[in-house]
């Protein structure tokens, strides 16, 4: 199929492009930042947030294509644009969404059907939750309405190479390669849904020209789950160190928090996603464990990934000094406190 991938030059979005490429599609990418792109790849250049941009680049494309995949659309008034210019035009349309979308569940996994969170103000993950709920909803009507043949698929958190957000993989690998202690936070025994970037760019790339997968929602999660604190293990494990991971006390000012987890479920509690659905219906599974993940993340990083990146570990310092004017005796992994003390000088003194 002729497809056409919104963003695609990194993470996800460039892992989706390649692994459309290997199926044997012709793939057309929309973005604003060149990236490694196979060599069949066709690339317009083009920022979807500028007025008139999507109309004066796609407008007169909006024949060529027979699938397109939006990954870069957070909002309603983001993606009308697209539904405009497609509607009646493509056989598939793919949105990326996020589970994100989900509350807080009482029993789990959490299957498709469950709760979502449409109120910027209240939803678990606020703005952006509520965002991907409002498009899922619009590309619904699409499809009751004007029979616009769409997929969302409900992507959970992820890991791999190229990671976009440096409190992922990138600073915990360099804080591991430099010796630093690892400061977690809140309820580190939280259980925490991870998937591999090629993984998730099988799956949304699995309902693909399928007549069952129109007007139907899918997770996408990992063959694995673990605690936030194994987590740190795992990370660990990918450099091949023993961590020394130090849980910050609940009493910290409110201005401290985990210079590394980001993940709501520290704070909110464990979140598990079922996949089902996608399973019984396409076949699909994912391939990867956590471990096997994250060691090609750390692959990628340290063939070259860590210089992309700039490190700030003052807050770091600012939380370890916080620790021990206290007196602060951590519940910890791995080396002791005057062990990362001695590293740090040293490497300050090289």
């Amino acid at each position: 199929m002729k497809c056409l991938v919104m963003g695609g030059n990194r993470y996800i979005g460039l892992q989706l492009v390649r692994e459309l490429v290997e199926q044997g599609h012709e793939v057309t990418v929309f973005n604003s930042h060149e990236a490694d792109l196979p060599a069949s790849v066709e690339r317009i250049h083009g920022k979807r947030h500028e007025p008139g941009a999507l109309q004066g680049l796609l407008g007169p494309r909006r024949d060529d294509f027979d699938a397109v995949f939006d990954n870069t659309a957070y909002s309603p008034e983001e993606l009308a644009p697209m539904i405009e210019l497609f509607r009646g035009r493509v056989e598939h349309f793919i949105f990326t969404s996020s589970i994100a979308v989900y509350e807080m569940a009482a029993a789990q996994p959490v299957a498709e059907d469950h709760q979502v969170g449409d109120d910027a103000a209240t939803a678990l993950y606020g703005a952006y939750a509520a965002g991907k709920v409002h498009c899922e909803r619009l590309l619904q009507r699409e499809f009751e309405e004007n029979g616009l043949p769409y997929t969302a698929l409900r992507v959970t958190h992820t890991c791999g190479p190229m990671s976009p957000a440096i409190t992922r993989e990138p600073g915990t690998f360099k804080r591991l390669e430099e010796g630093r202690p690892l400061l977690i936070a809140g309820k580190v025994e939280a259980m925490v849904h991870f998937i591999h970037t090629r993984d998730a760019a099988r799956g949304i790339a699995a309902p693909l020209g399928k007549d069952a997968a129109k007007g139907q929602v899918y997770n996408v999660a990992g063959k694995q789950f673990s605690s936030i604190r194994n987590y740190m293990r795992l990370l660990a494990e990918a450099v091949g160190v023993e961590p020394e991971i130090i849980e910050m006390p609940d009493d910290l000012p409110a201005d401290m928090r985990s210079p590394i987890v980001h993940w709501l479920e520290a704070s909110r509690g464990s979140m598990v996603i079922g996949i089902d659905k996608i399973r019984r219906e396409f076949g699909w599974e994912p391939r990867m464990t956590l471990a096997e993940g994250l060691a090609d993340s750390y692959r990628w990083f340290d063939q070259g990934g860590r210089d992309l990146y700039d490190y700030d570990f003052s807050e770091d310092e600012r939380v370890l000094a916080e620790l021990e004017r206290r007196g602060f005796v951590a519940k910890q992994d791995g080396p002791s406190r005057a062990v990362y003390r001695a590293q740090l000088d040293t490497l300050k003194n090289m």
